[in-house]
């Protein structure tokens, strides 16, 4: 404590520490809490609790969950990111995307258009098969064994495009390459002509949240692969850094994909 802190200054500080706390507690992206788990998970009082929530929900870095009583992450949070995603977007001038795992499927929470133009993607909110994409394959790799196994039981894929991932064993291959490295590809596994990388973001506990990525034209990504990977780890490592994790070293960029299309 600075010497001659005032009682004030210390309720101050202590608040909003125990409102830093709060946000951490929402470690996951999509992750809805109430009031007593919250109360019970960190220690503090219920009315301290509502108190914070209630003043982190008036300014948006909380927002009221699917259901009475539960909040999840508000959208302020996600805009810590768009400086990063704005600057990615321009430095590939491809489309940039940050998506959440809901099941077996990917959501897409933000997006930045490009003026190379892509036919899929057209809006926040979008859904689609999370092996058909690279951010889909970071966040399936990012699930806990069991939970990932539990998930898949009923998985019954169909092939969307020649390249679309359909067997299990290889699925669980690829996410195992994924988690090792540290980013992911999708080179026409979920449309025709498009190619994705994508890399995970963190929170301060290091699970991650969502993933990053760069989407583009298929035939325009062999070419310019190796940087685009490069460059959505290094925003996915700046953006999760904003939330307070303390990243590792980068691994290597992958060359080009060799695929005839």
């Amino acid at each position: 404590m600075t010497p001659g802190a005032t009682a004030t200054d210390r309720s101050t500080l202590a608040s909003v520490r125990n409102a830093a706390r709060v946000l951490r507690a929402f470690s996951r992206a999509g992750q809805e809490l109430g009031i007593t788990e919250l109360s019970r998970q960190l220690g503090l009082g219920k009315s301290t609790v509502h108190r914070l929530v209630t003043t982190l929900t008036a300014e948006r870095l909380l927002e009221r969950g699917s259901t009475p009583g539960r909040y999840r992450l508000g959208l302020v949070l996600y805009e810590l990111a768009l400086p990063v995603l704005t600057t990615l977007r321009h430095e590939t001038g491809e489309m940039v995307h940050v998506a959440v795992l809901d099941g077996l499927e990917v959501v897409y929470v933000e997006r930045l258009e490009s003026h190379n133009l892509l036919p899929v993607f057209r809006q926040v909110g979008h859904r689609l098969p999370a092996h058909w994409t690279s951010s889909g394959k970071i966040l399936l790799a990012a699930l806990p064994p069991d939970e990932l196994t539990r998930r898949l039981a009923d998985w019954r894929p169909t092939a969307q495009t020649p390249w679309t991932i359909t067997d299990k064993g290889r699925l669980l291959a690829e996410l195992a390459a994924v988690a090792q490295r540290g980013w992911a590809q999708n080179n026409e596994e979920g449309h025709l002509g498009i190619a994705s990388v994508g890399a995970p973001i963190r929170g301060r506990d290091g699970k991650v949240m969502a993933a990053v990525s760069v989407v583009g034209d298929s035939a325009r990504m062999r070419i310019t692969m190796r940087r685009a990977t490069a460059l959505v780890v290094e925003s996915a490592r700046v953006i999760s850094r904003r939330l307070g994790y303390a990243s590792p070293p980068l691994a290597p960029a992958p060359p080009a994909p060799s695929r005839s299309q």
